[in-house]
């Protein structure tokens, strides 16, 4: 299977630049590769009587923090990108090549970092000073298809699930970013709502360069399931996955319990890609993914690579809005 298979063409001019109306975006229906066309506004009434909702309440941090190294004048940007521990980040960083184990990076009065590992792009930081600093000072880290002159103090909580909770993401985990709280709560009258973890990282977005789909390398990243959420999962009849970060939470969780959700914490560096055998999610909800991306190939694993194709290209065509703060699609069955 070839990186190619899942190109595309997307006018630029449908790549979403703001935030859509939360509850009011349009929603693409596909089952049975059949497609439909309706409003997220009626995502309640198209879940069945069974469907167990299971969002991710991932919080994202601003990880995007600039700051100076001793003896350089120009900035050093750094993308925090996988917690090792407390006061410890692996990170990208510009310009990487220029900073040296040892180097003590400046962000501000209350927050330095030393260098005490350097790959090719990328760098381990161990943090010294106050570490809510970081939320003060550190920029949201919006996508780079969104374009921004500078920074807007708006896109801290609009690019945030109204019920982001646990902090460590680097990306919103975007299909949840149309959920109203009113909605919510109207839709765990009638349907149970199970929130897991997972922390966005670069796994999920870091774009496949090999021709080989087969021999890209995902990233790992740290998920989460309580003892609650686990009994319910097991107990679900069925299971509608909120955005692609839960779907794989979820499908790797059930083969790490061998059939069962088991509660606990865990990391995870699954790649699902056409062939995947799905155990544990029914439906999906999601947003529309970059050409060649491990999310589209995902989407093209649950419904068939041509309905995906056939779907994308009616999305185009009727003009929807792609990527994070674009559109979203309804996967409402799974190929067989």
């Amino acid at each position: 299977m070839k990186r190619a298979d899942f190109a595309y063409h997307l006018p630029p001019e449908l790549i979403a630049q703001e935030p859509r109306e939360r509850g009011k975006s349009r929603m693409m229906v596909v089952r049975q590769g059949a497609i439909e066309h309706d409003s997220f506004a009626n995502f309640p009434r198209r879940l069945a009587s069974g469907d167990v909702l299971v969002l991710n309440d991932t919080r994202v941090i601003p990880a995007r923090l600039f700051g100076r190294r001793a003896g350089m004048t120009r900035a050093v940007e750094v993308l925090l990108t996988r917690q090792r521990e407390d006061t410890t980040w692996e990170a990208w960083a510009k310009p990487a090549k220029r900073l040296k184990a040892g180097d003590e990076i400046v962000f501000s009065d209350a927050l330095r970092a030393h260098v005490i590992e350097r790959h090719e792009g990328t760098v381990v930081l161990q943090f010294d000073g106050d570490l809510a600093e970081i939320d003060r000072i550190g920029v949201m880290p919006l996508p780079p298809y969104i374009a921004r002159e500078t920074p807007r103090e708006s896109d801290r909580e609009s690019y945030q699930t109204v019920y982001a909770d646990r902090r460590g993401a680097i990306a919103a985990p975007t299909a949840g970013l149309h959920f109203t709280r009113a909605m919510l709560d109207e839709l765990a009258k009638s349907h149970e709502i199970v929130r897991i973890t997972l922390h966005v990282g670069i796994g999920t977005f870091e774009p496949v360069k090999v021709d080989d789909v087969a021999q890209h390398v995902m990233h790992a990243e740290r998920y989460e399931i309580s003892d609650d959420a686990a009994a319910k999962l097991n107990a679900a009849k069925s299971i509608v996955a909120v955005g692609t970060t839960t779907v794989r939470t979820l499908e790797s969780a059930i083969r790490a319990g061998n059939g069962r959700f088991q509660p606990g914490s865990a990391e995870t560096s699954i790649f699902i890609t056409p062939g995947f055998e799905f155990r544990a999610v029914d439906k999906i909800l999601t947003n529309f993914h970059l050409p060649e991306s491990t999310l589209l190939m995902l989407v093209s694993a649950f419904a068939g690579m041509e309905t995906i194709r056939r779907a994308y290209a009616e999305a185009i065509d009727r003009r929807y809005l792609f990527f994070s703060y674009g559109d979203c699609m309804f996967l409402e069955e799974r190929i067989r």
